[in-house]
């Protein structure tokens, strides 16, 4: 059975079925545990685990990313909270020069399962430094895999698979859509890491996007259908590794794909996307791969600049258009 709950409801019971199930999963971040979380993900985790592992740390991301890495080279798996992956970069020696390394470093003798989480992208006028999409930076580390996710099914049994994985894995959440809603089941289920999901089905058009800009991919998708235009939407959920055989597939299909990312347009998920595509399924293409993504710029405060920098509905369909050789 299943039951309609948050994207925070969805990551809690994650964290805390696995805690329940081994002793080794432990929490630790800036508020995680007296405070509930900063977006109280963590609610009710501190009173029911203690403090020895629901663990509030200082404002010291380096710090404590790397305690994490130390405790998961040492047997333990630690879920290191981020308020936000714009403080991350601070422990970026620690995820890409140490978590990252460990297993190669070591010829295989240790491994380094931490999930590192947090919420990434834009949420709304928080300005240059708070508003950064981290999942191309991390992708592009060799020994990271890296989740994105939106759906709080997904969210669930994607954090699952996380904890128990033996790699480091940086898993990207969303700020502003904590509170979004989906099914989610009763039962104990897992996500299996590296396998996107096809979230509509359609035959004209392929359009491709994770996290928060799922939701702009479908909200395109509804208005497209609204003029005979038939979109296939697909959630990447995992952006390393990369699904990209369900694309290709895809596309094998709607010879079109334009790719929503939140990234910036350089050296961004849609560029890999984009060079996949051209690899594999070039001769099926009867349009340039075409990519929406926010403004190659960073993002000041004014709302209207907000609205102007991220990818929207109405920019996907004018994109979806221009492959289809259509008139906006």
């Amino acid at each position: 059975m299943s039951r309609i709950i948050t994207l925070r409801d969805a990551l809690r019971e994650a964290m805390s079925e696995e805690m329940r199930r081994d002793e080794s999963v432990f929490l630790m971040g800036e508020e995680v545990a007296e405070y509930n979380g900063a977006y109280k993900v963590s609610k009710g985790m501190h009173a029911e685990f203690g403090d020895r592992r629901v663990i509030d740390t200082p404002i010291a991301e380096l710090g404590f990313a790397g305690i994490g890495v130390g405790a998961a080279i040492n047997g333990l798996r630690p879920i290191v909270e981020f308020m936000t992956w714009n403080f991350a970069v601070l422990a970026f020696d620690q995820i890409v020069n140490n978590a990252a390394k460990t297993l190669s470093q070591s010829a295989s003798e240790y491994k380094c399962p931490i999930v590192f989480r947090g919420p990434s992208g834009s949420a709304g006028q928080l300005a240059q430094q708070h508003s950064q999409t981290f999942e191309s930076w991390m992708a592009n580390v060799p020994g990271l895999k890296v989740i994105s996710i939106i759906d709080p099914k997904d969210a669930k049994g994607l954090m699952k698979s996380a904890i128990r994985d033996d790699d480091p894995i940086c898993f990207m959440e969303s700020e502003s859509f904590y509170g979004h809603k989906g099914e989610v089941p009763e039962e104990e289920y897992l996500t299996p890491i590296g396998v996107a999901a096809v979230r509509r089905e359609g035959t004209d058009v392929t359009i491709v996007s994770y996290n928060k800009m799922m939701l702009v991919a479908l909200e395109a998708a509804d208005e497209l259908a609204k003029e005979g235009i038939s979109a296939e939407v697909i959630d990447l959920r995992t952006i390393r590794p990369l699904d990209y055989k369900t694309i290709v597939k895809s596309v094998k299909k709607t010879n079109r794909l334009v790719v929503v990312d939140e990234c910036w347009p350089f050296a961004g998920v849609s560029a890999e996307v984009a060079y996949e595509i051209q690899k594999y399924a070039f001769d099926y293409l009867d349009a340039p791969v075409t990519r929406v993504n926010s403004a190659d710029t960073s993002l000041s405060y004014a709302p209207t600049f907000v609205e102007e920098y991220l990818p929207n509905p109405t920019k996907v369909i004018k994109a979806v258009k221009s492959v289809l050789y259509k008139t906006a």
